[in-house]
C-alpha cells in the first residue's frame, strides 16, 4: 500500500510504502478442541465506567464476551451502574475496588483492559498505576487511561518500565487526540503524518501501538508499521473504540492457550473490527447509523466463519 505522508510540516508530500495488515489467516488458531472449557478461553478484567460513562465499559465487555473470552469481569467505577445487566447477564459486574492492587491479586486475570469510560478521578489514577505495576500478562490501554498516562509522568515511567521488563505485553489504542496528548502535539499534527506519529509513540512508550482512524496503523518495537485497509466512515461513532478494546482483550485471552501473542491478537482484532463494519455496510446496515452493538455481533459471526 502506498500512502501520501506530509513531510514534517512542509507543503510537499513524500511517498511511503506501508505493508497491509493481513491477520485474519491467524483466526484458525482459535479453533477449540471438544474438551476445552472456559479456563482455556481466559479471564479478562476490564476497568472503567465512571459516572456518566458506564456504557463505554459495557460495550467493551460485550465485545469481549461475544468474541470469546471465558470470563469477562467489569470493574465499574460508577456505583449506580455496578449491578447485573439483565440483557447481558453473562457479564460479571462489580463496583471498582478502592484497593486496586489487592483486587488484581485476588482476581488473578489472564488479560487486563483499562480505559473505556474510566474518567480522570483519583481512583482512576490508582487503577492505572496498579495495572501498570501488575506483571507479565497482556494489558490493553485505551481512552482515559491514555490521557492519564499523558498527564502524569510517573505513570508514563511505569509504562516504560513494564515494557522493558515484560516486552510485547502492552498495547495502546489511541485515537489521534489521545496520541497527540501522549506526544505533546495536536491531533491535527498526528493526522498530518500518521506514520511518524506512530513511530514516535512506539519509541516513547515501548509498546505495541494501534493508531486508530481511517486506515488504522499498528506497530511495535519489534514490528514495522502495518496498515488496515478495511473500514468505512460508519465506524465514526461513539463506542467503536470500546468495542475494539474488548475484542483485542478477548482474542488475547484465547491466544494464551491457542498460541497467539499480543501482537498477533491485536492484528486479528483490528482487521476483524474493520471487516465486520464493511460487511454490515455491504448489507445496507450503515454507514449512517451503524452501531457498535451491531458491529460486535457481526464480528462474532465473521470470526466463526473464519475458524
Amino acid at each position: 500500500m502506498v500512502l501520501f505522508i506530509e513531510n514534517k510540516g512542509h507543503t510537499s508530500s513524500m511517498l511511503k510504502t506501508i505493508t497491509p495488515l493481513k491477520s485474519l489467516d491467524l483466526i484458525h488458531r482459535l479453533q477449540r478442541a471438544p474438551s476445552e472449557h472456559k479456563g482455556h478461553a481466559g479471564k479478562v478484567l476490564m476497568i472503567g465506567g465512571a459516572p456518566g460513562m458506564a456504557g463505554a465499559l459495557l460495550l467493551a465487555g460485550k465485545a469481549c464476551l461475544h468474541l470469546g473470552s471465558g470470563w469477562t469481569i467489569l470493574e465499574m467505577l460508577d456505583p449506580a451502574s455496578a449491578h447485573a445487566v439483565s440483557e447481558q447477564a453473562e457479564l460479571m459486574i462489580r463496583l471498582a475496588s478502592l484497593d486496586p492492587s489487592n483486587q488484581l491479586q485476588s482476581t488473578a486475570p489472564d488479560v487486563i483492559a483499562i480505559g473505556p469510560g474510566l474518567g480522570l478521578s483519583n481512583l482512576a489514577v490508582q487503577w492505572v498505576k496498579a495495572t501498570l505495576s501488575y506483571p507479565s500478562i497482556p494489558l490493553i490501554i485505551d481512552a482515559d487511561a491514555l490521557n492519564l498516562i499523558a498527564q502524569f509522568p510517573d505513570l508514563a515511567m511505569l509504562l516504560q518500565k513494564r515494557n522493558q521488563k515484560f516486552p510485547g505485553q502492552t498495547v495502546l489504542t489511541p485515537h489521534p487526540g489521545e496520541a497527540g496528548k501522549l506526544l505533546n502535539i495536536s491531533a491535527a499534527a498526528v493526522q498530518a503524518n500518521r506514520s511518524s506519529a506512530l513511530e514516535n509513540l512506539v519509541t516513547l512508550t515501548e509498546s505495541i501501538v494501534v493508531l486508530k482512524g481511517q486506515h488504522t496503523v499498528i506497530a511495535s518495537p519489534n514490528h514495522a508499521i502495518l496498515c488496515c485497509e478495511q473500514g468505512n466512515p460508519g465506524m465514526g461513532t461513539g463506542g467503536m473504540g470500546d468495542a475494539l478494546t474488548g475484542s483485542i482483550a478477548a482474542i488475547a485471552a484465547q491466544g494464551i492457550h491457542h498460541h497467539l501473542d499480543l501482537w498477533d491478537a491485536t492484528g486479528v482484532a483490528v482487521q476483524l473490527h474493520a471487516c465486520a463494519a464493511d460487511n454490515l455496510v455491504a448489507k445496507q446496515i450503515g454507514p449512517i447509523g451503524l452501531t457498535p452493538t451491531e458491529l460486535i455481533l457481526e464480528m462474532r459471526s465473521l470470526l466463526n466463519k473464519l475458524l
